[in-house]
């Protein structure tokens, strides 16, 4: 995967926006943007999870996994939602990977 760094901007641009993730239930997902990366390219193994719909950066990928391996362009521990974490862990507990 080739991924943009600082894609959204800087610190001062930071924001938070909606995102559906693939995968994870319970409705759109609370994503907190510091600095964050977008991804630009996937491989062939990479499953997309969830890409921007909103007006920042429509259709701009921030989350992927490659078997156990996930990565978010968000940082889902600055909120109080759990469903993140909770998924990364049934990835490894169910050995996927």
């Amino acid at each position: 995967m080739t991924v943009r760094r600082n894609a959204f901007g800087r610190q001062v641009d930071s924001f938070e926006e909606k995102v559906e993730l693939t995968g994870i239930d319970g409705g759109p997902f609370h994503a907190v943007f510091i600095r964050a990366p977008w991804v630009e390219r996937t491989g062939p193994g990479v499953e997309v999870l969830g890409s921007l719909a909103g007006p920042v950066a429509a259709g701009r990928i921030v989350a992927v996994r490659e078997r156990h391996v996930l990565a978010t362009a968000f940082h889902p521990e600055l909120t109080g939602d759990l469903r993140v974490h909770r998924y990364f862990v049934d990835l490894v507990r169910r050995g996927q990977g």
